[in-house]
Formats: C-alpha cells, sequence, structure tokens
C-alpha cells in the first residue's frame, strides 16, 4: 500500500499522546492533520476528506460520541477508529453503535495500533466482494449499494462495515464463520495478530438490533456455539 497518498486526521485532547501519534504516523509516511477538541475535530472531520479519523471519546467542547454521530449522520463509509480509556461494554457498545469501524484501548501499543489502522484502511479500499441484494430468512432485505434495507415496514439503514460483515456471512451462509476468520477478512487484520477486542460481538449485536425481531432470539443471524455466526439467507 502506498501510504503518501493516505491521510489520517487524530482528534486528541492530550498533548503527549496527539504529538506522539503524529510523529508515529507522519514517520509511517502519513499525511497527518489533529485537534485537540471536539468542535475543532467535528469542523475538520466534516470539511476535510480523511481515509481515517483516528477519535478520542473523551474531548473537551464535545465528546467522541457526539463527533461519530455526526460524521455517520453525513457519511455512512469514513473509516473511524475511536480510542477510549473506557473498557466496559457498555461504553464500547455506545461507540460501535455509533458508527466507529473499531475501538483501541488505551493503553496501547502503538505497533498494534498501526497494524489495526493498516487493517480497517486495507479493508476501506479493497471492499468485500458483495451480492447487490442479501435476502434474509426472516423477511429482511438488505440492499448492499445503497447500505440501506427493510425489516417488514421498518427501513433500515448500515454503515460500510455492517454491510461488509453481513456480506462475508451471506457469502458463507452454508457454514459458521469464526470470530477470527471475520477479523481476518473483513476487518482485515493478519492470522498472527494478537489483539484483545470485542468489536465483531459488539458488531454483531447492533446487527441483530436491525434486523432481527426479538435480538435475544436471533432468526437469521444465528450463533453455532463453538464455531461462530451464520447468517440464514432466503433460498
Amino acid at each position: 500500500m502506498n501510504k503518501r497518498s493516505i491521510s489520517i486526521l487524530i482528534v486528541e485532547d492530550e498533548e503527549a499522546i496527539r504529538s506522539g501519534l503524529i510523529d508515529v504516523f507522519v514517520f509511517h509516511g502519513y499525511d497527518v492533520d489533529s485537534a485537540d477538541n471536539g468542535p475543532e475535530g467535528l469542523e475538520k472531520a466534516l470539511t476535510g476528506k480523511f481515509d481515517l479519523i483516528l477519535l478520542d471519546i473523551m474531548l473537551p467542547g464535545m465528546d467522541g460520541y457526539e463527533i461519530c454521530n455526526e460524521i455517520r449522520a453525513r457519511d455512512r463509509e469514513q473509516p473511524i477508529i475511536m480510542l477510549t480509556a473506557k473498557t466496559s461494554d457498555e461504553e464500547i457498545i455506545q461507540g460501535l453503535k455509533l458508527g466507529a469501524d473499531d475501538y483501541v484501548a488505551k493503553p496501547f501499543s502503538i505497533q498494534q495500533l498501526v497494524l489495526r489502522i493498516e487493517a480497517v484502511l486495507r479493508r476501506s479500499r479493497i471492499g468485500i466482494e458483495q451480492a447487490r441484494t442479501i435476502s434474509l430468512s426472516n423477511n429482511v432485505q438488505i440492499d448492499t449499494e445503497n447500505l440501506t434495507g427493510q425489516n417488514g415496514a421498518e427501513p433500515l439503514t448500515f454503515t460500510r462495515r455492517e454491510i461488509e460483515i453481513l456480506s462475508y456471512l451471506a457469502a458463507n451462509s452454508a457454514r459458521p464463520v469464526s470470530r477470527e476468520e471475520l477479523l481476518t477478512k473483513v476487518w482485515g487484520y493478519a492470522r498472527n495478530l494478537e489483539i484483545e477486542t470485542r468489536t465483531v460481538d459488539i458488531h454483531i449485536a447492533k446487527l441483530r438490533r436491525k434486523i432481527e425481531t426479538n435480538p435475544k432470539e436471533p432468526a437469521g443471524l444465528i450463533t453455532v456455539r463453538g464455531a461462530g455466526y451464520r447468517l440464514l439467507t432466503a433460498d
């Protein structure tokens, strides 16, 4: 991947962390812009064109959740990774529910952060091979091109990452797909990259809230114990 044309926006209020991240990504050949508060970060995110936004949650003026929500209201394809010192499921779910592609908990390894950013960028550029529409066994219809769908009379909207997950599961609907396979094929993580992340489980839970009548008893996106997840498509 040629990193010279890739631009990253870092929104982080802690000067030491922000300066360190800028130095790291400039060293790796990226074009880097930054902001140290929420309103400035949002303005740059909406007026600039970035290949990826690295977004802290705790920011002065406007938090990362609000910024992510504002970005997603205008652009459902912008790659976003959230930086958080908060590691409870509820707080991580909130960020991913608003449309972040992934999260990295502080303190983090710079090497692992770089690898995860490269993975998100790689997937955003390559994309997942996908059918134009996906029909589920529970009568949900999904338009992968327009990131929309229909659950009965209820209209649905999806992020690009959610569509990539559904498309990969649909293409492999005859079998369960493991978390590790999703991390490799959808998130683009190397198989030998040892990471601690709940991002797959949280994205699956988020998708179930959209496509299932009862998310606690899924009929379209099921869990196969010990094997992974399976999407039941219509014959």
